[in-house]
């Protein structure tokens, strides 16, 4: 079990019929980006604060609710390659303080657009026994999310 390295990565992919100029839209920017976020749906009542330039690097939000599941932390846009990818960086702050970043890579795929999202970050030596939950959590997450942002392009 401890044979784990510190690095921890999570990905899943999902194929969605539309051209990626179309996904792109929903994932550009941060408020777009929550639109299909599974994790809003925690906390109903969680205060979100908005900042910088939406669509540009440096778009970010805070989220801060009184949920544990949800907790509280800032995500914000590091790199942005118009239609191809958009690239995050999270920092938890409840219930425990973390940094993570998050890519979203479209590719085609005939007329269809491939979506792969991924999280990369590191783990304390204690977290590691934690990992096939993690990756149990991740992929429902991930699964939802992917089926939000489907539905929304798709509709």
């Amino acid at each position: 079990m401890l044979a784990f390295g510190n690095k921890y990565h999570y990905e899943k992919s999902m194929v969605i019929k539309a051209p990626k100029e179309k996904v792109w839209q929903q994932i550009s920017s941060m408020k777009t980006f929550n639109r299909w976020n599974p994790w809003m749906k925690l906390d109903p009542n969680m205060k979100l604060a908005y900042s910088g330039n939406e669509g540009e690097i440096g778009d970010k939000y805070c989220w801060d609710s009184k949920n544990d599941d949800a907790g509280a932390g800032c995500q914000e846009i590091k790199e942005l390659v118009p239609n191809q990818k958009q690239k995050t960086e999270m920092i938890f702050k409840r219930p425990f303080d973390g940094q993570a970043t998050s890519e979203i890579v479209l590719s085609p795929e005939g007329n269809d657009t491939k979506v792969t999202w991924t999280m990369d970050t590191e783990q304390e030596t204690w977290m590691k026994i934690m990992r096939p939950m993690m990756d149990y959590q991740m992929g429902k997450s991930y699964e939802e999310g992917l089926t939000n942002l489907k539905n929304l392009v798709e509709k």
